[in-house]
């Protein structure tokens, strides 16, 4: 079993209420949970308008697959209209076979 999570640090420009910043993040977060099947939540900056950070846990049997799904979920929330991707980290998780 291979883990790994990711960490997505980004600023919402034209975002000016809480509001809007999470109508910008909602599409990005429903579109990897359906898209991807991953977790997905927003741990940080949550009192911030135009900043975010999103979360994102995958589970894989191999970990060339974990590593292109983990492609794949990059290039998701680069491409998305409303957000610009500042960062990520990512987070491989050790098994205990």
């Amino acid at each position: 079993m291979h883990a790994a999570a990711v960490c997505f640090d980004l600023h919402i420009p034209e975002s000016r209420s809480l509001k809007a910043k999470r109508a910008a993040l909602r599409p990005v977060v429903d579109g990897l949970r359906h898209r991807f099947k991953v977790s997905v939540a927003e741990v940080d900056h949550q009192d911030k308008w135009q900043r975010a950070a999103i979360g994102v846990a995958l589970v894989s049997g191999s970990e060339g697959h974990l590593r292109e799904v983990l492609e794949s979920v990059e290039r998701f929330v680069a491409a998305a209209p409303d957000v610009e991707m500042l960062g990520s980290q990512v987070t491989w998780l050790e098994t205990v076979a």
